[in-house]
């Protein structure tokens, strides 16, 4: 059955994937048979499809990613604009390397589709798909306005306990507020890469340090025993994740009032760590995708799975739709969109880079 490129793409929007994938891993695998495929879901639920030549030659792989983040946002669509959750993020790149992957003609070597369950959260399946896949090169799908994008700070969060001493909060003087920590604590991440981060890197520029949440306490009559303050942080060379969190707590115990204790810890301490990752431009693959698309050479503005395949070999982040536009966020937010029209040049690009890599 030939692939409907617009059906699928409807269909996978209209499936949600905030909470749980396995509707979608569904559909995924169906539209794959349909297509005389033989995909397979790995033991991380991974759904894994290759065609092989059974000729020597390169192994290309295609990777993308089925969750998307909550809330989900129904499928709306006027004209060539297509809006709901996913829709560029990444259910719009997911279909064009679909389309590209079952129509490109190959004389040699092998292409593999592999699409991650867990991209937006703990990555287990990006990591396991780097470890067993062997590649030549990478093209992972998310929205870069069709630009070859070569390189991506990498992400993680982290957690900063300040501890205090709980007491009543009509004596306050007899315990020790935490909750009066956290501007200090605050004011000290702003200052943090300016005179303890990496150096503005040449391709991804600065690395960012966001303080995201802050919790702590539960009567109001009460002074906490704890405040936590969260974070994101988005890292670049040769910035490493466990060299980050011990300069950050050597950087806070000699910041903050002696009078106060913080710790550092990681928000996902069993997840993987990638790093950043930067690709030359001039890798055959950048090349042929920049020729195709005519798109930018530049870097991705967001983390993506590309870290874990970047050490083995040429990986570009490239995709129809955007992170954002004139008006603010597209990704990730409520008014999510991408043209149909773009997700069909995605998957002629793609396709046309196929069959020059493996033609």
């Amino acid at each position: 059955m030939p692939f409907d490129r617009n059906a699928f793409h409807r269909k996978a929007v209209d499936t949600p994937s905030h909470e749980d994938v396995a509707a979608m891993r569904s559909l995924l695998v169906e539209t794959l048979e349909n297509a005389g495929q033989e995909p397979e879901v790995d033991e991380v639920g991974n759904v894994v499809a290759t065609r092989d030549t059974g000729s020597d030659g390169p192994h290309l792989v295609l990777n993308t990613h089925l969750d998307t983040v909550p809330p989900h946002v129904p499928y709306g669509r006027d004209g060539d604009v297509v809006r709901g959750r996913g829709a560029c993020d990444a259910k719009g790149p997911l279909a064009a390397f679909i389309d590209a992957f079952v129509s490109a003609s190959l004389a040699k070597g092998r292409v593999t589709l592999a699409v991650s369950p867990d991209e937006e959260t703990s990555q287990f399946g990006g990591q396991h798909l780097a470890e067993s896949l062997s590649p030549d090169g990478v093209i992972v799908g998310e929205p870069t306005g069709l630009d070859v994008c070569i390189a991506a700070r990498v992400s993680f969060g982290g957690h900063i306990t300040i501890e205090g001493e709980s007491a009543h909060a009509s004596e306050p003087e007899s315990g020790q507020n935490p909750i009066a920590a956290v501007g200090a604590v605050v004011e000290a991440l702003a200052r943090f890469d300016e005179e303890r981060g990496p150096a503005v890197h040449e391709v991804l520029g600065a690395p960012v340090l966001t303080p995201t949440r802050i919790e702590g306490g539960q009567r109001l009559n009460q002074i906490p025993a704890e405040c936590t303050v969260s974070f994101d942080r988005r890292s670049v060379p040769p910035e490493t994740s466990d060299e980050f969190f011990t300069a950050l707590q050597q950087y806070l115990d000699e910041e903050l009032p002696a009078e106060y204790e913080v710790v550092v810890e990681p928000a996902y301490p069993d997840s993987p760590e990638p790093e950043a990752f930067v690709t030359d431009r001039d890798a055959p693959l950048v090349q042929t995708l920049a020729k195709q698309s005519g798109g930018e050479i530049r870097a991705f503005g967001a983390a993506t799975e590309a870290s874990y395949f970047a050490p083995q070999a040429p990986t570009v982040v490239f995709g129809p739709g955007v992170l954002a536009d004139n008006d603010g966020p597209v990704a990730h937010s409520g008014r999510e969109y991408v043209r149909r029209s773009e997700i069909r040049a995605a998957a002629g690009v793609v396709r046309e880079t196929i069959e020059s890599v493996l033609g």
